[in-house]
């Protein structure tokens, strides 16, 4: 039985194990089991523990939390996490889900929206439940009771009925329990509400990954946002040898958004002063301005400029002669009349993710560039709003384009229309971009030029906004990262920016975006460049030999790689891609023991466990490859060569179901070969955006030929 705060046994409980039955009972009478009597939580792969519905007024409020962890309380209240549902935009959003399918799809959302929604049968027509919990979005006590998580994301957790304290045999107590309880028994207090795995980023991953499935696009599955895959890859993780830079330590989801911070009230949840932070900072420019919280605000902001970019002018060429770069390190001559285009490389530096994170569809960062002489004479500006409050049409973004099947955009975020993603532009974590300006300077220019670029964040597109307030709003823009060099009319001779980065570096990122703008010739040029300045550097030579593997000059990556493992013997990264040149080359029994090798410092690599598994497919040795792959599924259960190789590696070995489980889920799960023709018609009808496409292009007010030898693009 539960306990009222002041003590006293609470003869209205709601939360006895019958009591929850006949909850769960009356719900089902007018419940749509749309997706399946035993499902009645899909399209969310969120459940709770028993699998019944749980009554909201097992939830013990935020204010409840409060009385003993204010600090928490204040954080969390201008947080995301308590403001996810009821937000206007939000509520706009998938009220169109609602209206297009009905209110059923919306348990979608709402596994990760508003939880206490899905798993008390509010989201059906006609519900009775009484909704005054949506003010609270994701309460203390969603989090709090989760009890298990697993990789597969949109929801992907145990919810279990919450409990602030154990009783002395460790069971729960439901309900609201006394203060003074509480306090007595504090390690019973603590067990009840935390679990280690609260800590880690697979928590986090329950929601901060998701699918689009069919159930609720009625076409196939379909891959939305996957910041813990992203995570996982990354150098933060420290979980793959493949990264470009290397950090010192691990850095969880935690380690960035949840800081430990010194009180300003009082919290019994401290320690040594120091709380961590239930802001969870991010990118959310928008909320702290809609609701006037001026303290997340401005710690959303230094956040955002905390470092995340380093902007480099690289390099600039003149009337299509060779790049001179990188800038500041050789001498160079500017003349009035000359055409110059400017290597921008933006690298994203602080992210455990891409940029932008998450759905992108709707979400708006970009670089604006501007050159302009001394007398104040724009030579070209993009990347500006428009009085409207739209971007630039033409600026470079770091986004997708989502088309459906009329190929139009999906504007306000109608993903369960999605075909077919047009194109993405965003950058992966510890990766660089390569962007282009050309400009042309006047024969009576005012010398000295200057230009500058930076990376701009605003929460949403403008379209998008305006629909989700119902009018125009204006959204705060946050310059993220900037940086102007000045050219002088005549010669400009050596200088040193302190705001470089050190050579090697400036041109490894120039590597980096050559190679991700699949310009691998240029690419192998600059990391040979890279390890000129560092000859002791051995993932100077492991670049090249990527660059080299690319362009399918295997012999020539084996060499590089040779020299790195020299410099670095077993060194993992260096293996990884020596494995799959000798694969390529026949070789692979010595492919399978370099792969081994990586595995045995990295048994999370998934890149290392799908090539082994694929070695010994290749070598029929269909137990090893099954191991592999199953392992490679308990890292990411929608990769979709292991639904493939283990489709056909289950038959092989007499598992029949299993191989046709595994053949369904690659059959929905892989591209539709037409979806392209949607893409296509919309890239035709927008030349904008169709050049955003080409790896390779220019950003010009100017008509330019392109280069024959390079692929450019001129827009």
């Amino acid at each position: 039985m539960a306990l009222k705060s002041d003590g006293a046994l609470a003869s209205d409980a709601v939360t006895t194990p019958t009591q929850r039955e006949v909850y769960t009972e009356s719900v089902k009478q007018h419940y749509n089991f749309r997706f399946g009597a035993d499902q009645p939580f899909l399209p969310s792969n969120a459940t709770t523990e028993t699998g019944q519905f749980i009554n909201p007024k097992a939830f013990p409020t935020a204010k409840y939390c409060s009385h003993c962890h204010q600090e928490a309380h204040t954080e969390w209240r201008q947080s995301a996490h308590a403001n996810s549902f009821r937000a206007p935009w939000y509520i706009r959003n998938t009220n169109l889900l609602t209206a297009e399918k009905g209110i059923e799809y919306t348990r979608h959302c709402e596994g990760c929206h508003n939880p206490i929604a899905l798993v008390s049968g509010a989201l059906t027509k006609g519900s009775r439940v009484n909704r005054k919990f949506d003010e609270d979005g994701i309460t203390c006590t969603v989090c709090h009771s989760i009890q298990k998580v697993d990789a597969r994301g949109t929801g992907s957790y145990v919810l279990a009925q919450p409990a602030a304290l154990l009783d002395e045999n460790n069971q729960p107590i439901y309900g609201e329990v006394s203060d003074k309880e509480i306090l007595a028994h504090l390690d019973r207090h603590s067990k009840a509400v935390m679990k280690d795995f609260y800590r880690t980023s697979n928590f986090c991953a329950a929601c901060h990954k998701a699918a689009l499935p069919k159930q609720l696009n009625d076409y196939k599955w379909q891959r939305a946002i996957f910041l813990s895959d992203e995570w996982q890859l990354s150098s933060f993780a420290k979980q793959s040898p493949l990264p470009f830079y290397v950090k010192d330590q691990v850095s969880t989801c935690q380690t960035c958004h949840m800081t430990r911070e010194a009180l300003t009230t009082s919290d019994s949840g401290a320690k040594e002063g120091k709380l961590a932070s239930h802001r969870w900072l991010g990118a959310n420019t928008v909320l702290p301005k809609f609701y006037n919280y001026d303290t997340q605000m401005e710690k959303t902001i230094a956040f955002l400029k905390a470092g995340v970019f380093n902007v480099d002018i690289f390099g600039l060429e003149r009337n299509g002669g060779k790049i001179i770069a990188p800038l500041g390190s050789d001498n160079f001559t500017v003349s009035p009349g000359d055409l110059l285009t400017t290597t921008i490389i933006i690298q994203n530096k602080g992210i455990a993710h891409s940029h932008v994170p998450e759905q992108r569809d709707m979400y708006e960062s970009w670089v604006e560039f501007e050159a302009k002489d001394s007398s104040g004479r724009i030579l070209m500006h993009s990347g500006a709003i428009q009085p409207n409050g739209d971007l630039d049409p033409r600026a470079h973004s770091f986004t997708n384009r989502l088309v459906n099947t009329k190929g139009t955009i999906n504007d306000l975020h109608q993903v369960w229309d999605n075909r077919v993603v047009a194109y993405n532009n965003t950058i992966a974590s510890g990766r660089s971009q390569l962007v282009r300006y050309q400009f042309k300077v006047p024969a009576d220019a005012a010398g000295p030029i200057t230009v500058t670029a930076r990376v701009n964040y605003r929460r949403f597109d403008q379209h998008f906004m305006d629909f989700g307030m119902g009018k125009h709003y204006e959204m705060p823009v946050v310059a993220m990262s900037e940086r102007t060099r000045t050219f002088t009319l005549g010669e400009n001779p050596p200088a040193v920016d302190p705001q470089d980065n050190k050579l090697w570096m400036r041109w490894n990122n120039y590597g980096i975006a050559m190679l991700d703008a699949q310009q691998y010739a240029e690419s192998g040029r600059a990391f040979e460049q890279v390890a000129k300045l560092r000859p002791d550097y051995a993932d100077a030579f492991i670049n090249i030999a990527i660059a080299n593997f690319q362009w399918e000059r295997y012999d020539a990556s084996r060499a590089s790689l040779n020299k790195a493992l020299a410099l670095s013997p077993h060194n993992s990264r260096a293996l990884y891609y020596l494995a799959l040149v000798e694969r390529n080359q026949g070789q692979v029994d010595n492919a399978i023991a370099d792969l081994r090798q990586v595995i045995e410092k990295f048994p999370n690599s998934r890149d290392a466990h799908k090539e082994l598994g694929f070695s010994l497919y290749q070598q029929r040795k269909y137990d090893e490859a099954r191991t592999e792959y199953e392992t490679l599924q308990s890292i990411d259960p929608d990769d979709l060569a292991a639904h493939y190789i283990l489709s056909i590696v289950y038959r092989r070995l007499g598992m029949k179901d299993k191989a046709s489980h595994e053949a369904a889920m690659f059959a929905d799960q892989k591209d539709d070969p037409t979806a392209s023709t949607y893409a296509l018609e919309f890239l035709r009808k927008h030349n904008e955006i169709a050049s955003e496409t080409v790896p390779w292009h220019t950003h010009t007010d100017s008509p330019v030929e392109p280069a024959a030898n390079t692929g450019t693009s001129a827009r």
